[in-house]
């Protein structure tokens, strides 16, 4: 997800390509050959674009280049022996990566932001930020140098570059004012309108907090489908939600697409490449779809003023989240519990599995075994080294926020149905029982085994996760049984001593949060972390968790409407029995 802490405290260079080569993989020299053939994508280009992007979230995969190798990719015989697999893909690399690909594959230019550096409160660049993390900046960023790829008539070595890119970028290049345009340094993105014309797949979501995704798919009923790579390696999917936060402009979150580029002055070679000329982009007002709708509201007001920005649909005032739903949907805004029910565990379960992978990830490389350090790192979501890789506070915090959603989602849908409101499609007579049955069945069907410190499987299914989410630890450090929250019998085989012990309670209060904090302070000792005080701006957590409990709301709910329709006892209670 992100980049070591050193290689972007000041700025983010791409090296030139004739500087620092990699190690030359074995490849076939023509199919590894990016060569420049076409001035500009065309509409059509774009919309292959999106396909591409599309097929990828669909597939079954879970790794960026597991995705390329599947039968989603349609370029992926054109692969064998170029090196394209020997590199890892996090969040910040994935969209940049999967868009070089692509162009790669068609012939296409492609250009970077190269370095940026960060902005103080008057909007200058600072130009030696020693303390300051540009994935983070708190006034966001300049672009302070550009590359692309050269345009050659031999082309250049894309997987090399696309590695390289690996290396460099990160979600920093994100953090731009979304108002800004400048002819030479402009950025890769743009600010979309809020419409199914603009959002589609291919979009970027950027999560200001550190985390990218790409929008591979809008639904009819509104619902945003996203996917992102995560620092293991693996790719998680889910719903565009409340932890992709709003921020003003100058920041730039959370829609950005990628801003058409044209090459201008080369020549055609022999063998139909482009050679030379130089890249320009296109302003920010000859986009038809640019827009500062997600930072001014509707009706719009000042983007300085984006925090009280109104969002209005049909004379109705509705929260942000809400009326992108409603932009986004086909028609009216309308809810269908069951189905919203049934993709939202299945998108769950997916994201258990993804964290399933991530757990064995991290006993593979060992780091249960080895000595925990005497403090936490300055911040525990983003940072370098091992903890970078295989900790898990950034993914469990996501995974929290979604048990959230669901339950909110729940909650919300029994309250419009108790109104009959018009907006909710649902045609049978009791919707808590129907959730529940859904639900039970759904959660039951969700397995995840892992293996205990004794060797030996357990299972759990996504209920007892629930139950337990709060206790999911985060420390790669500590035993397996404790990063899936095991308690009683089940935790008997851990062999973590007393220290590890130690720092699994005291990071207790730290899993309560699901908020994610990347500019508070967390490098405490235990000591530290059990002394408090607690609260999301203090950096040692919150003291109680948020209510995420599904199946006891809508048991609840079940035995209200029993209640109030006078449905027998023996009915109501088998309802509520999964």
């Amino acid at each position: 997800m992100y980049l070591s802490f050193w290689r972007v405290l000041v700025a983010v260079p791409v090296l030139l390509l004739s500087a620092m080569p990699l190690a030359q993989p074995t490849m076939a020299a023509d199919s590894a050959r990016w060569i420049v053939t076409k001035p500009a994508w065309s509409e059509t280009d774009e919309a292959a674009w999106r396909d591409f992007v599309a097929g990828i979230g669909a597939a079954d995969c879970w790794t960026v280049q597991d995705c390329l190798k599947s039968a989603a990719n349609p370029y992926r015989f054109t692969d064998k022996g170029t090196g394209l697999y020997d590199f890892l893909i996090d969040c910040a690399d994935a969209p940049l990566v999967l868009r070089a690909y692509f162009a790669w594959k068609n012939g296409l230019p492609f250009a970077w932001e190269a370095e940026v550096k960060p902005l103080d409160e008057d909007g200058d660049v600072i130009e030696n930020a020693r303390d300051s993390d540009v994935r983070y900046s708190p006034h966001g960023n300049a672009i302070t140098k550009r590359d692309a790829v050269p345009r050659t008539e031999s082309g250049v070595n894309a997987p090399r570059l696309l590695q390289r890119l690996t290396t460099t970028v990160s979600t920093a290049m994100h953090r731009y004012d979304a108002r800004t345009w400048d002819p030479e340094l402009f950025s890769d993105t743009y600010s979309p309108a809020l419409n199914r014309e603009a959002i589609r797949p291919g979009t970027i979501a950027y999560d200001s907090n550190g985390h990218i995704a790409l929008v591979w798919k809008v639904e009819q009923s509104g619902r945003i489908r996203i996917f992102s790579a995560q620092p293991d390696n693996t790719v998680t999917r889910g719903f565009l939600g409340h932890e992709y936060a709003r921020t003003g402009p100058e920041l730039g979150a959370i829609f950005q697409k990628y801003r058409p580029i044209r090459v201008v002055g080369a020549v055609r070679a022999s063998n139909g490449a482009l050679v030379g000329g130089h890249i320009e982009g296109t302003p920010n007002s000859e986009l038809p779809d640019y827009s500062l709708e997600q930072y001014t509201g509707n009706p719009p007001t000042d983007p300085q003023n984006w925090r009280n920005a109104q969002w209005v649909w049909y004379d109705e005032t509705m929260d942000f989240y809400t009326y992108l739903r409603a932009k986004m949907s086909f028609g009216d805004l309308t809810y269908r519990p069951l189905d919203e029910l049934q993709s939202m565990t299945q998108s769950l379960c997916r994201d258990l599995h993804s964290r399933q992978r991530s757990i064995v990830a991290a006993l593979d490389e060992g780091t249960n075994k080895m000595t925990p350090p005497e403090r936490l790192p300055e911040n525990i979501y983003g940072t370098d080294g091992l903890w970078e890789s295989f900790s898990t506070p950034a993914r469990d915090a996501r995974l929290k926020t979604s048990f959230k959603q669901l339950y909110d989602a729940v909650v919300l849908f029994v309250k419009l149905d108790l109104i009959d409101a018009p907006r909710l499609e649902y045609d049978g007579e009791d919707l808590p029982g129907d959730m529940l049955s859904l639900y039970n069945r759904e959660a039951a069907s969700c397995l995840v085994t892992y293996e205990n410190s004794a060797g030996e499987p357990v299972t759990l299914d996504m209920e007892q996760v629930s139950r337990r989410l709060f206790r999911l630890s985060f420390d790669p450090y500590q035993c397996v049984e404790r990063r899936w929250g095991a308690s009683g019998a089940e935790l008997s085989t851990c062999p973590d001593g007393g220290a590890k012990t130690r720092w699994y309670e005291a990071e207790q209060k730290l899993r309560n949060q699901i908020e994610r904090t990347y500019d508070v302070g967390m490098g405490y000792t235990a000591a530290e972390l059990e002394k408090g005080p607690w609260g999301v701006r203090t950096g040692r957590g919150v003291s109680e968790p948020p209510n995420v409990d599904v199946r006891a709301y809508l048991e609840g709910a079940v035995r209200r409407y029993s209640a109030q329709l006078n449905i027998k006892p023996d009915i109501a209670k088998s309802v509520a029995t999964p």
